[in-house]
């Protein structure tokens, strides 16, 4: 359980940054790791948007958090295409589409499940071999096949800078994505209307906000640093 001190210090953090950021942006509460009275706590506060990285423990928050009907679940993780069904029946916005594959598995499993997920491309705009996404050499050969997937909804780019850089390389990391955002859309390919950028996280929101993010995915930044082990 989570004490009245700790609860009001994550109310106010929550209020804090709301204040500081555009109302066109969307702030995703990164709540993995965290408990389902994390998210009690945050969904109190006015959050409706919840981030995670895995499918089970996902689940898992979800049973507990029935009566939270109106939470919309942003799958930000690596998805094995393995559960790529599963990440279907419990995540409105899937965040990390890293590869045409992937993409292809969606949907096909998204039309025979009736649904239309949100969905981003999880790009590479500066060369990060450690991270999935995809890398600008693959990105534009595979569009005209992406596009063809229309039984997902293609609503914008997410995209994390490497690990290391300086303040002003990550601020261009930023602005190359919004760069390649508008070069696709200027493409005009069917169903690549991309008006999202999902960008910035804790340490560099600020920064992705003035580069044109229009979704910021915040967890130390709200809650502090994260637990050793799940307790969900």
């Amino acid at each position: 359980m989570v004490d009245a001190a700790d609860a009001q210090a994550i109310a106010k953090r929550i209020q804090g940054i709301r204040r500081h950021i555009p109302q066109r942006v969307r702030l995703i509460a990164v709540t993995k790791k965290f408990s389902a009275d994390i998210i009690r706590i945050d969904y109190a506060a006015g959050i409706r948007d919840f981030g995670e990285s895995q499918v089970q423990e996902t689940i898992a928050k979800q049973q507990a958090l029935t009566d939270l009907d109106d939470i919309t679940w942003h799958l930000i993780g690596h998805l094995q295409s393995n559960k790529a069904r599963k990440a279907l029946e419990q995540f409105q916005w899937i965040h990390s589409v890293d590869s045409l594959k992937l993409a292809q598995r969606l949907n096909t499993l998204a039309q025979e499940m009736g649904v239309r997920p949100q969905c981003c491309l999880q790009v590479k705009v500066v060369p990060d071999p450690p991270k999935y996404g995809f890398d600008r050499s693959e990105l534009w050969p595979a569009l005209p096949d992406v596009a063809k997937l229309d039984c997902l909804h293609w609503a914008g780019l997410m995209s994390i800078p490497p690990l290391g850089l300086s303040a002003e390389e990550t601020r261009f990391a930023f602005h190359q994505a919004q760069t390649l955002q508008s070069e696709i859309n200027q493409k005009q390919l069917p169903n690549l209307k991309l008006r999202e950028l999902s960008l910035g996280m804790s340490g560099d929101y600020q920064s992705a906000i003035a580069a044109g993010s229009t979704m910021i995915r915040l967890g130390t930044a709200l809650f502090g640093a994260r637990p050793a082990a799940n307790s969900y």
